[in-house]
């Protein structure tokens, strides 16, 4: 096998994954990273199902663990505060045998890069400029160090990638608004909600608080049009959209609100799906949010390090042949992402009910659901008993 030179735009977690297993399977990864350094912030993710199992054979499980956030609960409140809907998480995972750790997404950005920074290059604090494929490589030019030339080019960069851009054309080409809006920020201790996910819902938006180790997180998610003049990189567009939406709500909106309006950490971006119909383009290929964004349903990060696997495994299997590659890689991996992406709507449509019968619908559903967590335990203690 010919060790391929290959350079990964972008050290998220799909790249981060994917340079750990390219250089696993003798390959050479060069990262580069527009940030000056690995993103510390965002929401907690989910690791879960195949991800898990990747998780195991890298050897970081334990560290996933010990970084989680060990929350047990969701509980929902309506407009003024009030107890509507409560579920045992915890136990509704161990009911359905999922496996599953929650850790907050800085901690696996670290983690996944930790596992593989000594056999892999990583380049911070620079992006790329321009692409120019050929039938021998892709000569690569970049903002700020000097021209190079890899076998391939990777887009692990993101639901705005650049490498995708460069490579397939304008992101409205293929960027599609999937009709919400989400905000999160690091809130002060003092509006930590207690052990539990706390989120209040009316119809057509959510407030969450999030406990976490280092502070609470928020997440503001709320349903609107496509936005012509948005700008995902103007927080005082950002800031003023959120004040419009949640100014009428009571609880620790306010407080949060304000918290967000004076906050320099505030990530906030349209929920979009990413319709392509081939990741790979030439010697370029794409992998992560950049191919198929489902990030905000709990999927993202887990079909992420998939995908990263399949790709690095694909490559593994068919390094004189990439095109071959990226075909097997499309092909396994598709059949994870499709009916994720089929399902955008009828996910967000639960997770932020529109109307106020939504709103009661999926109460009751997470009624019948602590109902099936409490039927389970009852059953394990009469069983041994």
């Amino acid at each position: 096998m010919r060790p391929l030179k290959v350079l990964i735009s972008g050290a998220g977690i799909a790249g981060c994954t994917l340079a750990y297993w390219l250089a696993r399977h003798g390959h050479v990864a060069t990262v580069v990273e527009r940030g000056g350094a690995l993103r510390s912030s965002g929401s907690p993710i989910d690791v879960r199902g195949p991800a898990m199992r990747i998780a195991e054979r890298m050897g970081i499980v334990p560290r996933l663990r010990e970084a989680s956030t060990q929350v047990g609960g969701l509980t929902v409140l309506d407009r003024d505060g009030r107890r509507a809907a409560h579920v045992d998480l915890d136990g509704l995972r161990r009911s359905i045998g999922v496996e599953h750790v929650e850790l907050p997404r800085g901690d696996l950005s670290a983690i996944l890069h930790e596992a593989g920074r000594d056999s892999a290059e990583y380049v911070f604090g620079d992006s790329i400029r321009s692409l120019t494929q050929e039938s021998g490589g892709v000569d690569v030019a970049f903002e700020r160090a000097a021209p190079r030339r890899f076998d391939l080019v990777i887009g692990a960069d993101g639901l705005h990638s650049r490498v995708r851009r460069l490579a397939f054309g304008p992101e409205a080409s293929f960027v599609r608004h999937a009709g919400l809006y989400v905000a999160t920020l690091p809130l002060p201790r003092s509006l930590d909600a207690g052990p539990d996910i706390t989120m209040l819902s009316v119809p057509g938006k959510s407030v969450t608080v999030h406990p976490s180790r280092a502070s609470p997180l928020a997440a503001f998610i709320f349903w609107h049009p496509a936005i012509a003049a948005f700008d995902h990189a103007d927080s005082g567009q950002h800031k003023r959209l959120l004040q419009e939406s949640f100014a009428d709500i009571g609880w620790k909106v306010p407080e949060i609100l304000d918290a967000a309006l004076a906050c320099d950490e505030l990530y906030f971006d349209a929920v979009s799906r990413v319709d392509l119909p081939d990741w790979a383009r030439g010697r370029t290929v794409l992998v992560g949010d950049a191919a198929s964004c489902v990030s905000l349903f709990g999927d993202g990060t887990t079909l992420a390090i998939a995908g990263a696997h399949a790709l690095a495994t694909a490559l593994a299997e068919q390094s004189d042949d990439h095109e071959a590659a990226f075909r097997q890689y499309k092909a396994q991996h598709g059949k994870l992402v499709g009916p994720k992406m089929r399902n955008v709507g009828l996910v967000a449509s639960m997770l932020v009910p529109r109307t106020r019968f939504g709103v009661s619908l999926r109460n009751r559903a997470m009624g019948l659901a602590q109902a099936y967590v409490a039927v389970k335990r009852l059953g394990r203690r009469l069983r041994f008993a």
